[in-house]
């Protein structure tokens, strides 16, 4: 059994939801990553934020990204994945809230992030070729 702490990448870095939007989009230039999970003066998850989310959400209605805090673009709560929870858990999770990221936790803690090449890399074809359907369809 392939769990989510096998798969994922180490070492996520947040951006603290008070942050800038303008110091996610520095920091996600830095990290070469297309998205940073948005945490709280808690360390707890509070969302995701995108690069699509800052072109769309800020600049797209004429915000300043140095005047737009990085937790006012956080929805909902974040949608997650437990460090030892098994690949078809993954899948499902991806496939069922059409996401390409999934935050990996241990308790409260943050502890990875994985991304739909992460699954490309380790699973099988046939349930790697049903997430990208499922991801590409609306």
């Amino acid at each position: 059994m392939t769990t989510a702490r096998e798969i994922m990448t180490e070492g996520t870095e947040c951006i603290g939801a008070e942050e800038t939007v303008l110091l996610a989009a520095q920091k996600m230039a830095e990290l070469g990553v297309g998205a940073l999970p948005i945490c709280g003066t808690d360390k707890k998850l509070k969302g995701m934020l995108t690069d699509r989310d800052i072109v769309v959400k800020v600049l797209g209605v004429g915000k300043s990204p140095a005047d737009c805090a990085a937790g006012e673009l956080a929805q909902g709560e974040a949608v997650t994945i437990g460090a030892d929870d098994d690949a078809e858990e993954i899948l499902r999770t991806m496939t069922q809230h059409k996401v390409r990221r999934l935050p990996v936790i241990d308790g409260h803690d943050l502890v990875g992030m994985v991304a739909q090449a992460d699954v490309a890399r380790a699973l099988p074809d046939p349930n790697v070729g049903d997430l990208l359907q499922a991801l590409s369809t609306d």
